[in-house]
């Protein structure tokens, strides 16, 4: 039953890896991988003397560092939320109000949100029509890392909450029973009950987004790119399909994300020994 998830994996992930051999030659499609020139680590040379990589890559830290601390925690604070809630039914409900963004695509979500807080959205109409300025949060680049973070928790947040709900349920009610008996009030059980129960996955989560964090939403960041000005959103996956695919020059956007790629095993690899410090599992184990 596993053999075409494999084909699968092999067909559309490994073997495209071995294109990566553009990195190291002036590739050019008319050519081919046989007859293009070797190069050596030019590529990389120029990749990483480049001004608007290192600001591309500097863009991608932020935004993975501001929603690592803004984003991360919302899901864990709704699973704590919904789990207390005492009706089956309303619990179900809530989870698939909040979950149903999640299924819906980065244009639509972009739409939605410039419907609402674009300079002719509803709030902007409403301060006009009230005497007021209106304003145009998706154009301010200013405010551009608020928005995407904004717009990533009103997609994900749902997907969150399912996993850490299923965390949640492996919790034995018998450990809050015993402590409710021995006089522990609800904030001194979720602090030694249900938080440590969480903590595996948490930190595994955490690894895995350490690991993701020089790939941020490309979609999302790629419509919204000519609104608010590189400047602010360019990041490397949306620096490297410019470069690659737009301005033609496939070897320097096969060095920048070849770069990408080791950098983000580099950090999954040190999270995962972090791990494994502070006794936790991880992703993997020796």
């Amino acid at each position: 039953m596993t053999l075409p998830a494999i084909a699968l994996l092999a067909v559309f992930a490994y073997l495209p890896m071995l294109g990566n051999i553009a990195a190291f030659q002036y590739y050019s499609p008319y050519s081919g991988f046989f007859n293009s020139p070797f190069v050596g680590l030019d590529n990389f040379a120029r990749v990483f003397t480049n001004p608007a990589f290192l600001n591309a890559v500097l863009n991608t830290l932020t935004i993975t560092a501001f929603q690592l601390v803004f984003f991360f925690p919302i899901p864990i604070a709704l699973a704590l939320l919904l789990n207390s809630v005492i009706s089956p039914r309303v619990r179900v409900f809530i989870q698939s109000v909040v979950y149903l963004p999640h299924f819906f695509s980065w244009v639509l979500v972009v739409t939605i949100f410039q419907q609402i807080l674009g300079g002719a959205g509803l709030i902007s109409q409403t301060l006009r029509e009230n005497g007021y300025s209106g304003f145009d949060l998706m154009t301010n680049p200013d405010t551009f890392l608020l928005l995407i973070t904004l717009q990533a928790v009103w997609k994900d947040a749902g997907w969150g909450i399912i996993i850490f709900l299923a965390a949640l349920s492996t919790v034995d009610p018998a450990l809050h029973e015993a402590a409710a008996s021995d006089g522990a009030g609800r904030w001194r059980r979720m602090w030694h009950i249900t938080l440590p129960a969480l903590r595996p996955v948490v930190i595994l989560l955490l690894i895995l987004r350490l690991g993701d964090s020089l790939t941020v939403g490309f979609e999302q960041l790629i419509l919204q790119r000519d609104a608010v000005g590189a400047e602010v959103s360019e990041v490397v996956d949306t620096f490297v399909y410019y470069q690659g695919v737009v301005y033609g020059d496939w070897s320097f956007a096969a060095a920048a994300g070849l770069a990408k790629g080791l950098v983000s095993l580099v950090l999954v690899l040190g999270a995962n020994k972090l791990a494994h410090v502070f006794g936790e599992a991880g992703v993997y184990q020796r």
